[in-house]
C-alpha cells in the first residue's frame, strides 16, 4: 500500500488499540497515519519518540502496534511500520527538526546522560527539549549503542542511524566519546557537577548457561560478537546458535553472512513461543538457516586443543506447570544426539556489567534498583532500559528513557531554587 491506501485503510479508532495497547512509546499511530502533511504527522511522533526511522524498521510490529489493530481481526493489519519509517524518512530528507518546547527556568540546569543507545538518546532527546543543558557519556567512538553497535547493517542502515541520531545531537547536546564510567570518570565526580543523572548503558554481558564445556575455545556470546563485531573464521564452518530472540536472529544471518557452511538455530520451546519477530525467522530459513525447535543444550564437547568439537543436545516435551501460563520445556529422557559443531555462540539473554553497577542498590535479578520515580539509590541518579531490567526492544528502551527524563524533569522543577 501506499501512503494514502493506508490512510484509507486505518479505521481511525477512538479507543487506539494499536497505539493504548500495542505500541511501548504509546505513538498516537492514528493521528500520524491520517495527517496527510508530513511535517505535522512528523510533529506528532515527535510527542513521544525521537526514534521513527528506526523503530518503523526494526520493531516487532506484529507482536505490538499490527498485532493489536482492530483490522487484523478479520484481515490484514495496517502497516504501521511502514507509514513510521516513511514519516521518519520524510524528516529526515526534508530536514525537520525536532520541536523544542522550552521551559525558561529549566535551561539553568544541567543534566548528564551515561550511555547514548536508545534509552540514553531518548532521555537526553526529551530533556533537551524542555531546556536543559544535557551533555551525553558515552564509551565508545560514536553514539547509537545497539543501534550502532549490535543490530546488524543489512536489517538497520546505518546511514539512517546516524541521520536519525544527528537530530537528537541538533537539539544541543553535546557528547563526550569514548569515555567509560569508573575507567575515565567517577559517578561521584558527575553527581558534584551536575543537577541530574541518567544512566542508561544498557546490559550486555552474556548470560552463562553453566554446562559443561561452555569455557571452550569457539564458544561465545552473542551480545559480545555483535557488540565488538570481532568475530572468528567461520567459512566452512558448522555454527549452532543457543537462543530464540532477536540476538539469536541477528547473529545466526550474520554468521551466515559470514561464510558459515551450516548455522544451526537451537531454541527449547516451539516457533511459536520464540520472542523473535516472525519476520526475521522466515528471512532467516530463507537464507538457510536451520532450525531445531524444542531442543535443548546439554553439554558443549572439546578436543584435545580444548577447542569446540561438537555438542550433545536433547528434545523437549512443553508442559503447563502449577502457577505458569507460559508452557514450559522439560528434556525427553533417551532422546540424546550430537552434532558435529566447530563454534556454539550463546543468546540466551545478557546481565549488566558489574562494575558498573557495584555502587547502586540492586534488585533480586541483579539489575539497578530504581523507585516510582526511576531514582536510583545514588543522590539525583536516575536509570532505565536494559540496566534496569526493561524489557530488551528498541522500543521499550527508548520509553524508558521518555519515563526517566519526564521524572527528571518533575524533579529538576521541585529544586529550581537550588
Amino acid at each position: 500500500m501506499n501512503e494514502d491506501e493506508i490512510r484509507n485503510y486505518c479505521l481511525n479508532c477512538k479507543n487506539k488499540p494499536c497505539s493504548n495497547n500495542g505500541c511501548p512509546l504509546n505513538n498516537d499511530i492514528p493521528a500520524f497515519i491520517h495527517e496527510k502533511d508530513i511535517k505535522k504527522a512528523y510533529y506528532i511522533l515527535c510527542e513521544t519518540t525521537v526514534l521513527p526511522a528506526i523503530c518503523g524498521r526494526i520493531c516487532p510490529h506484529l507482536k505490538q502496534c499490527q498485532g493489536s489493530c482492530i483490522r487484523g481481526l478479520k484481515g490484514k493489519s495496517v502497516t504501521i511500520g511502514e507509514m513510521e519509517k516513511y514519516i521518519g524518512d520524510e524528516s529526515i530528507k526534508n530536514n525537520f527538526k525536532i520541536p523544542k518546547d522550552i521551559i525558561k527556568k529549566l535551561s539553568l540546569k544541567k543534566a548528564a546522560v551515561i550511555g547514548g543507545g536508545p534509552a540514553g538518546l531518548t532521555c537526553g532527546a526529551f530533556l533537551a527539549k524542555k531546556g536543559v543543558k544535557v551533555t551525553i557519556y558515552e564509551r565508545f567512538d560514536r553514539l547509537g549503542g545497539i543501534l550502532t553497535h549490535g543490530i546488524p547493517d543489512f536489517r538497520l542502515d546505518k546511514k539512517i542511524v546516524n541521520d536519525t541520531i544527528q537530530k537528537i545531537i541538533d537539539l544541543g547536546i553535546e557528547v563526550k566519546l569514548n569515555q567509560s564510567m569508573g575507567k575515565d570518570f567517577e559517578i561521584e565526580d558527575l553527581i558534584k557537577k551536575y543537577d541530574a543523572i541518567f544512566i542508561g548503558v544498557g546490559a550486555n554481558i552474556p548470560v552463562k548457561m553453566n554446562i559443561e564445556g561452555e569455557d571452550l575455545d569457539g564458544v561465545y556470546g552473542g551480545n559480545t560478537l555483535l557488540e565488538n563485531n570481532q568475530h572468528p573464521n567461520y567459512k566452512g564452518k558448522q555454527v549452532a546458535i543457543i537462543g530464540g530472540g532477536n540476538v539469536a536472529m541477528d547473529a545466526c544471518r550474520t554468521v551466515k553472512r559470514l561464510g558459515a557452511k551450516d548455522v544451526y538455530v537451537i531454541y527449547r520451546r516451539a516457533e511459536e513461543q520464540m520472542p523473535a519477530e516472525k519476520k526475521e525467522i522466515e528471512e532467516a530459513k530463507n537464507e538457510g538457516i536451520k532450525f531445531l525447535f524444542q531442543t535443548n543444550i546439554l553439554k558443549i564437547l572439546g578436543n584435545k586443543e580444548n577447542k569446540v568439537e561438537k555438542i550433545e543436545c536433547i528434545k523437549t516435551e512443553l508442559v503447563q506447570k502449577d502457577g505458569e501460563n507460559r508452557l514450559s520445556p522439560v528434556n525427553i529422557e533417551n532422546s540424546n544426539f550430537f552434532i558435529d559443531m566447530d563454534y556454539v555462540i550463546m543468546a540466551t539473554g545478557s546481565k549488566p556489567e558489574e562494575k558498573v553497577i557495584e555502587k547502586f542498590d540492586k534488585n533480586k535479578w541483579g539489575y539497578i534498583n530504581i523507585d516510582e520515580n526511576m531514582k536510583t539509590s545514588l543522590q539525583k541518579v536516575f536509570a532505565g532500559g536494559d540496566i534496569v531490567g526493561e524489557k530488551s526492544t528498541v522500543a521499550y528502551a527508548a520509553r524508558s528513557g521518555r519515563n526517566a527524563a519526564e521524572k527528571i524533569i518533575e524533579f529538576l522543577s521541585n529544586n529550581l531554587a537550588t
